[in-house]
């Protein structure tokens, strides 16, 4: 089944994510990052921030529920064992520290066909409570065809 090219300027609801401490030290250790700034709150609030500092990746943790939403939606054509994460680029208009109050909105930006494949590109960007635009994660999936 292809792709629903109707997708394309889709714009998914707000999801919503409060950042705690714990997760962002759970975040760190499994990708292996042991700067204090992660992990203790005072080697963050010394480095000027007001608690530990988020690792630049934990952007996935914030967006996944926006994915799910694409994921589980009826009628899109997705079918996960036919997906695959093709890249993504996470640009970063200040760190994510715990205490964060975030919003992610997804919103498809593209549906294109190469060889048989279907290219989803989306664009997510994360919110703070004030509104103010903290990151914005670029991706594409690559939805393989039935040959492929």
């Amino acid at each position: 089944m292809p792709l629903n090219p109707d997708l394309a300027g889709r714009i998914f609801p707000p999801t919503s994510y409060l950042v705690g401490r714990e997760k962002i030290r759970e975040f760190a250790r499994a990708v292996r990052s042991t700067h204090p700034i992660h992990l203790d709150p005072e080697a963050a609030r010394a480095a000027g921030f007001p608690d530990v500092v988020a690792p630049t990746t934990f952007t996935t943790v914030v967006q996944s529920p926006s994915v799910t939403q694409l994921l589980e939606t009826p009628g899109t054509g997705l079918e996960l064992h036919r997906v695959v994460h093709g890249s993504e680029k996470v640009e970063h208009r200040r760190p994510i520290v715990a205490g964060d109050d975030l919003t992610a909105t997804l919103t498809i930006t593209e549906v294109t066909e190469r060889a048989g494949n279907h290219i989803l590109s989306t664009i997510c960007e994360i919110r703070d409570d004030t509104d103010d635009l903290v990151a914005v994660v670029t991706s594409t999936l690559l939805h393989r065809g039935d040959d492929a």
